[in-house]
């Protein structure tokens, strides 16, 4: 259940995300569900059609979670328009300067070339000059005691990795232990987020 939550005080994150088949868009609300476990934090979901509309609401936000497939080891086309066309809408004026960011992607193969992805997002929150928080969970399933239910069963640290079998629709992947891992990044985000805007207040 979502803590209640005064919105007039409540801290904002948004989650920015590019989704095709569903499978990411999937991922993105489980990273909301996250952010809303956390009392005292408002959660603003938007798909970058809808974000490019909402650029003031992005700057109301203390932290800005970015979300994208993986596609030919690269952020999709949909996710970079939306970056590039923050360039002009944000970047000349400073707007993201100092909020937090952080990332997530989702591929069809184990790998895919995610880190790339991941990569890629960080840059464009360094280029906005955000403070970039990572996962923070240790790598799994890297063991004989391991299993395909752990968190972070892909072993990445810079942000949340998914995996959606290309066979699968979104009602089926990507897998729970993903969507349990994309909620611990939205958990971690909006903790932060919540000690950032006290910080600011002191």
């Amino acid at each position: 259940m979502t803590p209640a939550c005064d919105e007039e005080s409540a801290v904002r994150v948004a989650i920015v995300y590019h989704s095709t088949y569903g499978h990411t868009a999937r991922q993105a609300e489980a990273v909301r569900r996250g952010v809303e476990e956390i009392e005292g934090v408002q959660a603003l979901l938007l798909h970058v059609d809808e974000a490019e509309m909402r650029w003031e609401d992005l700057d109301t936000a203390e932290a800005i979670i970015f979300g994208a497939p993986t596609y030919v080891a690269s952020a999709s086309a949909g996710f970079k328009a939306f970056a590039e066309a923050s360039s002009h809408a944000v970047m000349s004026r400073g707007g993201w300067q100092d909020k937090l960011a952080a990332g997530f992607t989702n591929s069809g193969s184990r790998a895919g070339d995610k880190l790339s992805t991941l990569i890629q997002i960080a840059l464009f929150a360094a280029q906005h000059g955000m403070h970039w928080i990572n996962l923070a969970l240790p790598p799994a399933n890297n063991s004989s005691l391991g299993s395909e239910d752990d968190l972070n069963r892909h072993g990445f640290w810079l942000g949340a990795a998914a995996q959606s079998h290309v066979d699968q629709g979104p009602d089926l992947a990507p897998p729970e232990a993903d969507l349990a891992t994309a909620r611990h990044l939205g958990r971690r985000v909006a903790m932060t987020a919540l000690q950032f805007a006290r910080g600011h207040q002191d």
